[in-house]
């Protein structure tokens, strides 16, 4: 069987790819060794999503007498969160598969691996192809903790199947899974407790703002060790101790369940990619070039296997480039305004420069920050909250970046995502006509 296009992986970067070259005319094969969607859509992106939405709804209901309504003996039901949550996936998994099949995309279940660059092993098939895409995605990290392997931790994995609410919680890494996760089940009542081991959660965000978060979330309940190196984990009477350390010294805290959340990493292990040869960066990611190319002609890499952008979005973007550059429309990948997003209660979203990355490459700036109570809609959906959104404006006014902390953060970001991309001066965006009432005016009253 031959193809003008074999895709391993079929993650957000690879049904993204399928879908657009089978669009285009293509023949095209997809091999995906677990489920359509990959990690994003089948454990990372919508279910952590849907997951915090019935929360979110939980605590609006608990806090309703703030808008003048009356919700009494407000209850969750973990069981039909969890339920409705694995509905939404297989709904979305459903729905890929559906227009792969429509653009007559060939879909084959099972582990692929790589002959040489123009042929692909998957069973005892093998297929061959004019151009390959590689996008294999990301593993969960777990750290050599000593004693992590006697204990009966929990991944994100896990916690998103659980169906019984722990009394108690530690989790390990103040990343964006982890802070997503103690948001979830800080607002279901359990005690969460944040062990970082830097001194700030939420590395890469704009650390102004993650403190005001963290801020946020200490008055709710969360309890935050910084700076705080985890030594070893334990079992202790049925429950699970983590022996941790800082500059206050050693000290043990112990929960019903730990979450160990320290990160992700390429999963490009036993798929072949010895036999392409291909080179690699300093840090050991494959090298691409703006077209997504790999030193081998007719080989392409999306997704987390490059390295730059551990995220759903980048991917999307970096296989319609892939893309494009088989068929040969001209386009290449843009890193300079790739949106980040953690959905606490409230959010937390940012695109561009942080005032850290300006400072450490030596670029001057100027920040222009606002309380979002600056937005009369935000203020009117949000009483009692407090937020902040934060503009850096290059000496010439051009847009360097944009952060925002406060409900919907994820769903305006985008708009200055836009002015960083294109490049846009701070008086070219403020001639952009914004709707009112919207929160997203306060971009524009930053300005």
């Amino acid at each position: 069987m031959k193809f003008d296009v074999a895709i391993i992986g079929g993650g957000p970067a690879g049904y993204t790819a399928a879908e657009a070259a089978g669009k285009a005319g293509l023949t095209v094969v997809i091999f995906e060794k677990n489920s359509l969607g990959g990690v994003c859509l089948n454990e990372g992106c919508i279910p952590t999503k849907t997951l915090l939405y019935s929360a979110k709804t939980f605590d609006s209901a608990c806090h309703a007498s703030k808008y003048g309504i009356s919700a009494t003996d407000v209850s969750f039901d973990l069981s039909k969160i969890i339920a409705r949550k694995t509905k939404v996936v297989r709904k979305l998994v459903l729905g890929v598969k559906a227009k792969l099949t429509a653009h007559h995309v060939q879909i084959v279940t099972g582990e692929a691996s790589v002959v040489d660059k123009h042929t692909v092993k998957c069973g005892e098939e093998i297929y061959q192809c004019e151009n390959l895409i590689i996008c294999t995605g990301s593993v969960t990290a777990i750290p050599p903790i000593p004693g992590i392997q006697e204990v009966n931790y929990w991944t994100h994995r896990d916690a998103l199947d659980n169906k019984e609410l722990p009394a108690s919680l530690i989790i390990i890494g103040g990343g964006v899974i982890g802070m997503e996760f103690a948001s979830f089940f800080n607002s279901l009542g359990t005690e969460v407790t944040v062990v970082e081991m830097l001194d700030e959660i939420l590395f890469g965000m704009d650390k102004e703002l993650a403190t005001a978060l963290r801020a946020e979330y200490a008055k709710k309940g969360i309890k935050f060790l910084l700076s705080s190196k985890v030594k070893a984990l334990s079992n202790e009477d049925g429950k699970i101790g983590v022996a941790y350390e800082n500059e206050n010294g050693a000290e043990t805290i112990i929960a019903e369940r730990v979450i160990v959340s320290t990160g992700r990493r390429p999963a490009g292990n036993n798929i072949g990619l010895e036999n392409l040869a291909l080179k690699r960066t300093e840090r050991g990611n494959i090298l691409v070039d703006e077209q997504m190319q790999t030193s081998v002609p007719g080989v392409y890499v999306c997704g987390d296997l490059t390295g730059f952008s551990l995220l759903a979005h980048t991917a999307v973007r970096e296989a319609e480039v892939a893309v494009h550059a088989i068929l040969g429309k001209q386009d290449s990948m843009s890193y300079r305004a790739i949106p980040g997003v953690v959905y606490t209660n409230p959010e937390i979203a940012g695109v561009g420069e942080t005032e850290e990355s300006l400072q450490a490459k030596g670029i001057s700036y100027k920040s222009l920050k606002l309380p979002m109570a600056y937005s009369g809609r935000f203020v009117a959906e949000n009483e009692g909250v407090n937020g902040i959104c934060k503009v850096l404006v290059a000496e010439d006014e051009t847009i360097l970046g944009a952060h925002v902390l406060g409900n919907p953060a994820s769903e305006i970001i985008t708009l200055a995502g836009m002015a960083v991309e294109q490049r846009l001066t701070a008086e070219a965006w403020k001639k952009i006509v914004f709707p009112h009432p919207t929160v997203c005016e306060i971009f524009r009253e930053a300005l």
